[in-house]
């Protein structure tokens, strides 16, 4: 079987998941026996990925500005020279920095070109290079529709290849430490004994934390408490401290927690009695909430986007008409009371993620599909 050579392009390797979903196929690549090669202006996740037996190449592709136009002959240079089967750009500024570089290519030395888009980017035409690819990837289908609609040429080459989670990482059932729990009670001692209602969340305006401490405010159970968990920009220091002055007004200072950025997220979410998405429009994906899922912890969200998706698979009663609070009032009560529990996540798998776009690369690679 003829072995892969891959070359992804993305901006940094500092954190996120565009760096996740990177360094989840370079692994799967390798493990597959096939070459895989990473551009980026590194970061520190640039260790793990050449660990794991990716080789890296630096190149400062993340700046979006015209300078950037420099590196097309360098990277020219490396697609002409290294003979990729595959490149494959992750994020706008890369992706025409390397489409400026292939099409130049004689199709001879060129490699087959897939883009993945992430997110319901902006419309214009710096966002359409994400389209451009011989094959298209939308991490779900929310974001195949956006695709479709505001680039319908891309309609024929697009599949959806929904992000994934691992579940050796977050395996059903997740239980923490002793040594974890003991310091986290330590550090929150008035958490004890609560329902945890967790919003995994940075904090920036339109994650819709206003209406998950309007919905806290209206949970009568004593046993209730909220914990917000997510870092604060400086900028959003202003935002920090109106949400702080809402809590007061809505008489529910002492009832929600704001941890700041965790390192253990996925320990705070396996102790929860609820996670929640209250985003204030559609996510693309929406990762945390899967991995939430995944562990067995319910999930409560807006019915739209990325949640639509994963809740209707595995907790449709998660799922709430946007913006009813009514609705998200009565349907958390209705979690809390009954104990209902999200169903086996069997298809929004890292393995799953791994499989079809190697496939999809080996698609490309056909001789019916050639030229």
């Amino acid at each position: 079987m003829h072995d892969l050579s891959v070359l992804q392009v993305l901006p940094t390797l500092e954190s996120g998941g565009v760096e996740r979903g990177t360094l989840e196929i370079g692994r799967a690549l390798v493990q597959a026996g096939h070459r895989s090669t990473v551009i980026s202006n590194g970061g520190r996740l640039q260790a793990q990925l050449e660990a794991e037996g990716s080789r890296h190449i630096t190149l400062p592709v993340h700046r979006k500005s015209l300078v950037s136009l420099r590196l097309v002959g360098r990277l020219r240079s490396i697609l002409a020279s290294q003979r990729f089967d595959v490149v494959h750009p992750r994020s706008r500024m890369p992706a025409w920095l390397v489409y400026l570089a292939w099409r130049k290519l004689s199709r001879e030395a060129r490699a087959h070109l897939v883009t993945t888009v992430h997110g319901l980017y902006t419309v214009n035409a710096y966002s359409a290079v994400m389209t451009k690819g011989e094959r298209v990837i939308a991490v779900s289908e929310t974001v195949r529709d956006y695709v479709v609609e505001h680039y319908p040429g891309a309609s024929e080459r697009l599949r959806v290849i929904y992000r994934g989670v691992d579940t050796a990482e977050f395996p059903p059932g997740y239980t923490p430490s002793q040594a974890w729990l003991e310091a986290w009670f330590r550090e929150f001692p008035g958490l004890e004994g609560k329902e945890l209602l967790v919003f995994p969340a940075r904090l920036t305006r339109w994650k819709g934390h206003r209406a998950y401490l309007e919905m806290l405010a209206r949970i009568s159970n004593p046993d209730v408490h909220g914990v917000v968990v997510g870092d604060v920009a400086m900028n959003k220091r202003a935002y920090q401290r109106e949400l702080h002055a809402l809590a007061g007004a809505l008489g529910i200072e002492g009832r929600v927690t704001f941890t700041g950025y965790r390192s253990d997220v996925r320990e705070v979410m396996s102790i929860a009695s609820i996670v929640f998405n209250l985003s204030e429009h559609a996510e693309p994906f929406g990762r945390t909430m899967v991995e939430a899922m995944t562990m067995g912890v319910p999930v409560v969200a807006w019915d739209y986007g990325g949640a639509k998706e994963s809740l209707g698979l595995l907790f449709p009663r998660g799922l709430v008409t946007p913006h009813d609070m009514d609705a998200l009032v009565v349907t958390v009560e209705d979690v809390l009371s009954r104990r209902l529990k999200p169903l086996r996540n069997e298809r929004f798998l890292t393995e799953t993620m791994t499989r079809e776009t190697i496939a999809l690369y080996r698609e490309l690679l056909k001789p019916a599909d050639a030229g």
